[in-house]
């Protein structure tokens, strides 16, 4: 066995959330406590209770951008048992905008769902998806995609935005760099989004309501990242989150950062490591002692025809699937898998809008039964068997490659 002692229950990852109970809800908007480790690795299972669901750790978040997820409704989800689902504060902001979700109670009430959300502050979207955005220290100023005005998106305005949104967690507005980026540029980033966790503090309207978690950034930069994470955890906040990676560095940079960081946050709170969603680095990430991710993939990949197995993603728009009258996965009991046949699948997809919502529910549904067979193993005393068996379905024939090793062997696990 190489689990702590004493450990407490945790509900079984198919078991329905008792989330939904107002009376059970903690009088604290966030309580975070681990109630099993691995004896080798840093992986440990949590239980995050906010206020609208329990949230068993560690957890894949969907991504529903717009206050939907793409393909998938609110009512599948909860079949699915998706404790917790991510929000955009930018694209929320711009439209349906604040007075819209204010009139309506909230983001919860609009999109009618009855679960955890948690909402990315909008720097990302500011940065990545507008090529007239200019970073000051007010905040950043872009051009809307809508109409062309001229707009400005502060650490205040963010929590504006936020607070009429509603969401359980909330992350701060960070000055987002590329992840590539070197120089100076990435000190006084990281610098500037100390200097903005403050002002979003001060900006929280609802503070016993909704909890600020901080973005530990520095790029690629072991001394930033110290530094960072040094003045962030200063902050009595919640819970922190892991930015500025999955840009385009190189694995072995992406692993090292995200050991570092997790060795420097609190044991006590949870840790969000943010855009991360690949199957194979979410087994690595959780080894590394990450907590909550976020990614579109699952949907994304859904919408060109892909289907994610434990053997790795498959285009179901390949012939080869044309008179396959297998599920996507035979062990997989959501219900497109106990529905559908890769044949029929290949007949519609890419062409039939119905198919993306199809393929979709089993991808959410694989990334969480992957969640939940880890914090399984974890509980159970046997995680790095787990990581092995994983790793060896997913890379057949010893292919697995030299960051993964390298990784595992940082947490004593030997590929």
């Amino acid at each position: 066995m190489d689990t702590v002692p004493n450990k407490a229950p945790v509900p079984a990852s198919g078991s329905p959330a008792s989330a939904e109970d107002a009376t059970t809800r903690p009088s604290a908007p966030l309580q975070y406590r681990v109630v099993a480790k691995c004896g080798v690795t840093k992986a440990r299972v949590g239980v995050m209770s906010v206020r609208h669901a329990d949230v068993d750790t560690p957890v894949f978040m969907p991504v529903g951008t717009q206050g939907t997820l793409k393909g998938v409704l609110p009512e599948q989800l909860l079949a699915l048992d998706c404790r917790i689902m991510l929000g955009n504060t930018y694209h929320l902001g711009m439209r349906p905008g604040t007075t819209v979700l204010e009139k309506a109670g909230g983001l919860h009430r609009f999109m009618g769902w009855p679960r955890a959300l948690l909402t990315d502050s909008g720097g990302f979207q500011m940065v990545s998806l507008l090529q007239l955005a200019e970073i000051t220290e007010q905040g950043v100023q872009f051009q809307s995609p809508y109409d062309g005005s001229e707009c400005m998106l502060t650490p205040e305005r963010s929590m504006e935005i936020q607070n009429a949104i509603g969401a359980d967690i909330m992350m701060q507005l960070d000055d987002v760099v590329k992840t590539t980026t070197t120089g100076p540029r990435v000190e006084e980033a990281m610098h500037r989004t100390i200097r903005w966790l403050d002002r979003s503090i001060g900006a929280h309207a609802r503070d016993t309501e909704q909890s600020i978690f901080p973005i530990v950034q520095g790029g690629l930069q072991p001394d930033l990242r110290r530094v960072c994470a040094a003045e962030l955890t200063k902050r009595n906040t919640r819970g922190f989150a892991v930015g500025g990676l999955s840009g385009g560095e190189s694995k072995d940079e992406f692993w090292r950062t995200v050991h570092l960081c997790t060795d420097l946050l609190p044991e006590d709170k949870p840790r969000y490591l943010m855009g991360v969603g690949f199957a194979a680095d979410l087994v690595v990430c959780v080894a590394l002692g990450v907590d909550m991710f976020d990614c579109v993939f699952p949907t994304r990949t859904a919408r060109f025809g892909c289907a994610l197995t434990r053997a790795g993603q498959i285009n179901l728009k390949q012939r080869t699937f044309a008179q396959d009258m297998r599920p996507i996965e035979d062990d997989c009991d959501c219900s497109t898998c106990r529905t559908y046949t890769r044949a029929y699948l290949h007949h519609i997809v890419t062409v039939e809008p119905v198919a993306c919502s199809i393929v979709s529910v089993h991808n959410v549904a694989f990334q969480l039964r992957l969640m939940g067979d880890m914090r399984d193993a974890i509980q159970e005393g046997r995680f790095p068997a787990f990581v092995k068996s994983y790793m060896a379905v997913r890379f057949p024939d010893d292919t697995v490659p030299q960051w993964i090793r390298d990784a595992l062997a940082a947490v004593n696990v030997q590929l």
